[in-house]
């Protein structure tokens, strides 16, 4: 057997509820941290720290948060390059303007501004739902986009509109080396993902589901819509806004408004769809194939002695991110997280036919 949890018994409602139950996913885990944090700072060149693994994590980070809300609660958003540009601005307004903040102080107000602004946004989710609520969210990606470009305070009265920031810390240690920037994104990962984990296991989180599968029937028993909607709104524009900081301040380093257009609302939308909606798991698989797509497509004619421009590759692209997410929504709604899980179902009854 590859894959043989017989003889697993849990004997505690403790043990029942463990996020993982069975030993053969703990210990897979287990080596998965290992590996992440241990061997891939030993052995990435830091071309793949900067280029490939740092945007992976800050993006996986933010396919969380707009799980939460999309996969979860069942609430459309194209507000998120909007939420992720809140919280980045608002973490670099503290850095900027009061000596010696936390880095890890600013992430974290970065990320409650971004939750102010998204419940604020989230409110005609109370009266709308669908497309309409969509562009309700859509409003707050062209708003918050004028605001960061007519508003000069909030980017420190900068003339061209970018900012930029440098000598980051973290409980006194730099921050400046490709290693230390991806082992900071991956802690911040690991919490976060920890914690939307256990949400959506929780009350609130079947409440989101309640309201995602059908709001009237979760009225009825009992659920208050306000509530699961604008908490819904909350939790996802918090988690966002801290990848919106994590993006200017790690990945970047010096951004404008431009970088959180509505372009990246769009591609943390295709994340979830194709990673898997309602799923945490399909946060990583979106975000890895996000990243790893444009890669591929410029490597790929190469092997066969073919040369591809750059803007053919940039519509290719554009083109299979069409046409995967007409594929998933029509063959495989539950995107590439439900392809995970089948191939761990067969593995449970491998080799006996199924």
């Amino acid at each position: 057997m590859i894959y043989n949890e017989n003889g697993q018994f849990k004997t505690s409602y403790k043990a029942d509820q463990q996020i993982f139950t069975l030993s053969q996913d703990r210990a897979f885990m287990f080596c998965v941290l290992a590996l992440v944090f241990v061997a891939v700072p030993l052995v990435a060149s830091e071309y793949w720290l900067r280029a490939i693994l740092i945007p992976f994590l800050i993006l996986s980070l933010a396919a969380i948060g707009v799980n939460i809300l999309v996969g979860y609660c069942g609430q459309i958003s194209l507000g998120s390059g909007a939420f992720m540009a809140v919280g980045a601005y608002a973490a670099y307004n503290l850095q900027a303007r009061i000596e010696g903040m936390p880095l890890v102080f600013s992430l974290l107000v970065g990320g409650l501004c971004a939750t102010i602004v998204g419940v604020l946004f989230g409110i005609p989710s109370l009266r709308i739902k669908g497309l309409y609520l969509a562009v309700a969210t859509l409003a707050a990606q062209f708003f918050v986009d004028w605001s960061f470009l007519r508003i000069r305070w909030f980017t420190n009265y900068s003339a061209s509109g970018s900012v930029s920031v440098g000598n980051l810390q973290v409980f006194g240690l730099p921050i400046e080396t490709p290693v230390q920037k991806y082992l900071l994104c991956l802690a911040i990962l690991a919490t976060f993902a920890l914690m939307a984990k256990n949400l959506v296991r929780a009350a609130i989180g079947r409440e989101w589901m309640a309201m995602r599968d059908m709001d009237v029937a979760a009225a009825v028993i009992g659920i208050r819509p306000v509530y699961a909607k604008l908490t819904a709104f909350a939790a996802s524009s918090f988690i966002v806004g801290v990848a919106g900081a994590l993006w200017g301040f790690i990945h970047l380093g010096s951004w404008e408004p431009a970088a959180f257009s509505v372009d990246r609302s769009f591609q943390l939308l295709f994340m979830v769809i194709i990673g898997g909606l309602g799923s945490i798991v399909g946060a990583f698989f979106g975000a890895a194939f996000i990243v790893l797509l444009p890669l591929l497509l410029s490597q790929l004619p190469m092997l066969f002695g073919v040369q591809i421009p750059v803007t053919l590759a940039s519509h290719l692209e554009a083109m299979i991110f069409g046409a995967l997410i007409v594929f998933f929504l029509i063959v495989e709604p539950h995107g590439l997280a439900r392809m995970w899980a089948t191939v761990k179902e067969k593995l449970r009854l491998w080799p006996f036919p199924h």
